[in-house]
């Protein structure tokens, strides 16, 4: 016999999706039951960057960004295409400012900043900002979580205990040999770090922050969140959803709502069945960040009861190096900056490596399905790069690990045609391809595929080199060949959803009482990506959506 609870709602899932539509639904005013099935919360939103997309929210205006919601319109349609209904893009735009300035106003703990001049991805489209819209959670001390602390999902990278470092600081950060700011920057953030010792405090910044601020509202509203309590799956009665199966600390439970169910569980990255039945070219769940209890049960739970799927095929990709003993290191600064090259199996180049990741990947898997390598690609890079740049989380001029080299994942070599040899690529072709790039480089024009043309580009790029911040010449041995996967952080495919976040059936029509939002549902974006935050905005939106649009329902009889 299964332990009985009702609520009006029950989210399922603890990411910024989540916790948002707990939140709101519990401003609302109704009762409402978070459930989750690791031991840990925040999901795949604890270990990204945190960033948040949404245009016109009151951080973007308090800060005087020249934005607009006609502007934001024209942009993310000219991102989005008719990939996705314009009333499901024009509920995210409405909405976002007013989720922004809802829970704004009724908890202390949602405190963002603005990251100036992270552009957004495709600024050269209409509507597109240089200055970018992207915001982040400002750091915040993880003592006030109290023993809660110890329950936020794992990041892939962390650091030393009291080091933290917002997106902005992280950008600086990249250029600590190169200019004076990433050196001030760097002392900024040992200085910090050495107070933050010195006071016993636990700084959280990016994915951690954001997640951390939104569990202590919702501790504040007095919401339960019932950990490792996993959805078996959904009760429905007469084709409504009127409830969850679940198991709480390994036992059944049933609980019955009185309006409706939440979906906002994650992706299925980490589902290789599930890759290999919607994905085509190589695939793997070693590639991903996405947090390792996603394995697509909240999508399949709505497809059982009636919910149609779109975008299963694509992913919030990036180019990504393997690391030996853990998750995967993803290359955001990498490849923008100047004096490095990804070519495929054949030792050409097949991208401008500095634009967004997700069109890189889409890029390389188009490609391998032509009969050329690409998956892996390889990244080239000279021993100035090294001495330059952070790579793979090493300082410039700092040692890459040995388990690097021992793995196979990066090869050395004095001269390029000994490396085209050890990555088996034709040496003539490789080394024509680096003079080539070479030539751009001097010239700073990529006539190839116009690297650094886009203010995006740039952002990453070295202000230092002239004139073009992503173009410097490969040509200081010893050379490294790096392997580079698609990655990803996260699937972006899941269950079609409307303006409202419910779940739509294949014929258009709602499956009454169930909602999903995140990565549980297909993404906002489409095919494509925004800017910086372009994942979490909209998760936190969509679940702010569904909240209110449970609320305003009238509540279903028993």
């Amino acid at each position: 016999m299964s332990e009985e609870h009702e609520y009006d709602v029950v989210v399922v899932g603890s990411g910024a999706a989540g916790m948002t539509a707990a939140l709101t639904a519990a401003y609302r005013g109704l009762s409402v039951v978070l459930i989750e099935k690791s031991s840990s919360f925040g999901g795949s939103t604890a270990r990204s960057g945190g960033g948040v997309w949404i245009p016109n929210n009151p951080v973007l205006v308090r800060e005087g960004v020249p934005d607009s919601p006609d502007l934001a319109r024209v942009y993310l349609k000219s991102v989005v295409g008719e990939r996705v209904p314009q009333e499901k893009q024009d509920a995210f735009l409405d909405n976002g400012p007013r989720m922004m300035t809802y829970l704004g106003a009724r908890t202390r703990h949602l405190e963002f900043v603005y990251d100036r001049g992270y552009s957004d991805y495709h600024p050269e489209l209409p509507g597109g900002l240089a200055q970018g819209r992207s915001i982040e959670p400002a750091i915040i001390d993880g003592r006030l979580l109290g023993d809660d602390l110890d329950k936020i999902n794992r990041p892939t990278m962390s650091g030393p205990k009291g080091i933290a470092f917002t997106v902005s600081d992280f950008h600086d950060l990249n250029m600590i040999a190169r200019t004076w700011k990433g050196k001030r920057t760097a002392m900024k953030v040992g200085a910090q770090a050495v107070l933050n010792k010195l006071r016993g405090r636990l700084p959280l910044s990016l994915g951690k922050a954001l997640v951390a601020r939104l569990w202590l509202a919702l501790r504040d509203a007095n919401v339960p969140v019932w950990l490792n309590t996993p959805l078996t799956d959904l009760i429905t009665e007469n084709d409504v959803v009127v409830g969850v199966r679940a198991e709480r600390d390994g036992a059944p439970i049933t609980i019955r709502t009185r309006r409706g169910v939440v979906l906002t569980a994650g992706g299925f990255e980490h589902n290789l069945e599930m890759r290999q039945q919607f994905f085509t070219g190589p695939v793997s769940t070693e590639w991903t960040v996405g947090a390792t209890e996603n394995l697509g049960e909240g999508i399949r739970a709505g497809e059982s009861v009636g919910g149609a799927l779109d975008l299963m095929d694509d992913a919030w990709w990036g180019p990504s190096v393997r690391n030996p003993d853990g998750p995967p290191f993803f290359c955001l600064a990498e490849r923008s900056q100047p004096g490095a090259i990804m070519v495929n199996d054949a030792g050409e180049r097949f991208t401008n490596e500095s634009a967004s990741y997700v069109d890189v990947v889409h890029t390389m898997y188009e490609q391998h399905a032509k009969g050329i390598g690409h998956v892996p690609a390889h990244f080239i890079m000279d021993q100035r790069f090294r001495d330059r740049y952070l790579f793979l989380g090493t300082f410039p001029k700092q040692a890459i690990p040995q388990k690097y080299y021992d793995s196979g994942i990066i090869k050395k070599a004095d001269t390029l045609a000994e490396l085209a040899d050890k990555i088996g690529v034709p040496a003539d072709t490789l080394t024509a391809t680096v003079n080539r790039f070479n030539s751009f480089a001097r010239a700073g024009r990529d006539e190839d595929f116009h690297r650094g043309e886009s203010a995006y580009d740039r952002y990453y790029g070295d202000p230092t080199v002239k004139p073009n911040p992503c173009l410097a010449a490969i040509d200081q041995g010893p050379f490294y060949a790096v392997e580079m996967v698609p990655g990803d952080l996260g699937t972006k495919g899941g269950l079609v959803t409307d303006e409202h976040s419910r779940v739509l059936r294949a014929d258009g029509a709602p499956v009454a009482g169930l909602y999903a939002a995140g990565n549980n549902s297909a993404a906002v974006m489409g095919n494509s990506y925004a800017g910086a935050g372009a994942t979490i905005g909209p998760a936190m939106v969509f679940g702010y959506i569904a909240a209110n649009h449970l609320a305003d329902a009238a509540p279903k009889h028993h």
